[in-house]
């Protein structure tokens, strides 16, 4: 007869991690995504001054604002493509069934 091979395959390990470790690594999680989007509102806010100094005629370098300006524009749209690609997964989890 045969053996019963299906029945010895576990289909989640038995230790997932203690819940300690996992809110650590969803604490660090949300840490590192409120630091970047400091750096992309930090980086923002350097575009705005580097564009109100050029209109105001302060000597700003008009390449300087562009710069500023493009790089926080690519910032921004990177963060916004991460947070597509964590709303897809919140989704494809919550389609999940247990």
């Amino acid at each position: 007869m045969m053996n019963n091979s299906i029945s010895s395959v576990r289909i989640l390990p038995v230790e997932l991690g203690s819940p300690r470790t996992r809110v650590t690594e969803g604490s660090k999680f949300i840490e590192t995504l409120q630091q970047t989007m400091d750096q992309v509102q930090g980086a923002q806010s350097e575009a705005q001054g580097q564009v109100t100094e050029l209109l105001n005629g302060n000597g700003a370098d008009l390449h300087r604002a562009m710069i500023a300006v493009e790089k926080a524009d690519l910032s921004f749209q990177l963060m916004m493509q991460v947070r597509n690609k964590i709303v897809a997964a919140y989704q494809e989890v919550s389609r999940l069934q247990f």
